[in-house]
């Protein structure tokens, strides 16, 4: 019998094995640890969806009451904030669009750049590949502060100020490096005897990396996918350098900075845009939860 195996058979008071108090302590340690990260993390959302059905004058009368009767629940500020400018609303139809362009179009080139690219680093040999790797991660440590001016002058210059494509090539520079970086980590523990297997067979790289590595590789894919598109479709600071000139253009975040920045708007119109702006990115991640968390690569290799 191991030490450890002794230790496990200790007794303590009552006769109860060491490793069973310790198991039924970390038991319920885990589901306090759960349920507290429930709490702190829907709480907030969850008051953000009661404060924008609630009647203004009732939230006005109890603004910290997180239950509201049947009476006091509509969606008026919804209607609101989807509603056109041209009829009287705050036009998010529109801006929802705009985000979904600009977010699903960086999300398709960074990750045609970064598949094959990621790929290359991690399975091709060339002088300086060492160090790519690092120039990737140098490359995404500048802050988008002190890109901004010179990012503004280039593209007005070029015409490409105020439209979509424009920054997109913002975007896709700003998530790419790290996109690569990322993707590179996972195409390396994809186990290299599939790849000599499918070259044994005639398939060559491209041949190799749609068949073999790309199957494989989802999980990571869509991580990546959904981690991009978040950066996008939050982004405010170069779409408002691009896109404030013309209203039109706008994405969510800057129509939810209107909302913020004016006197004029109730706080539950406000609140229905901070659910707009949250819905999309939970939705996306719920329904990509499956192949987050699912090992693809396990028991493709078997001794």
């Amino acid at each position: 019998m191991t030490t450890t195996d002794a230790a496990a058979r200790t007794r303590v008071n009552g006769g109860i094995r060491r490793d069973v108090v310790e198991a039924r302590i970390f038991g319920v340690l885990r589901v306090i640890t759960i349920v507290l990260l429930v709490i702190f993390t829907v709480f907030p959302f969850l008051y953000m969806i009661v404060l924008s059905m609630k009647d203004l004058s009732a939230l006005l009368q109890a603004p910290g009451d997180l239950f509201a009767g049947l009476g006091e629940i509509g969606l008026q500020a919804y209607v609101e904030v989807l509603t056109p400018v041209s009829g009287g609303g705050q036009g998010f139809g529109d801006f929802i669009r705009n985000s979904a362009i600009i977010a699903i179009g960086t999300v398709v080139l960074t990750l045609l750049i970064a598949i094959p690219g990621s790929y290359a680093v991690s399975r091709l040999n060339f002088p300086g590949v060492r160090s790519v790797s690092a120039l990737f991660l140098a490359v995404y440590l500048f802050p988008a502060t002190l890109l901004a001016i010179p990012l503004f002058i280039f593209f007005s210059r070029v015409g490409l100020r105020g439209e979509f494509i424009g920054l997109i090539i913002v975007y896709v520079s700003q998530t790419v490096a790290v996109s690569i970086y990322m993707l590179r980590n996972y195409f390396e523990t994809v186990p290299r005897s599939l790849e000599e297997a499918a070259a044994l067979d005639g398939a060559g790289r491209l041949r190799t990396l749609w068949s073999v590595n790309l199957p494989l590789a989802m999980p990571a894919i869509v991580a990546n996918g959904l981690f991009v598109f978040m950066i996008a479709w939050n982004e405010f600071l170069f779409a408002l350098l691009f896109l404030v000139d013309d209203r039109s253009r706008w994405t969510v975040s800057l129509g939810l900075s209107q909302l913020a920045g004016s006197i004029e708007i109730p706080t539950t119109v406000l609140m229905a845009g901070s659910v707009i702006l949250t819905v999309p990115i939970v939705v996306l991640f719920f329904a990509c939860e499956r192949l987050l968390t699912e090992g693809l690569t396990s028991g493709a290799e078997k001794g």
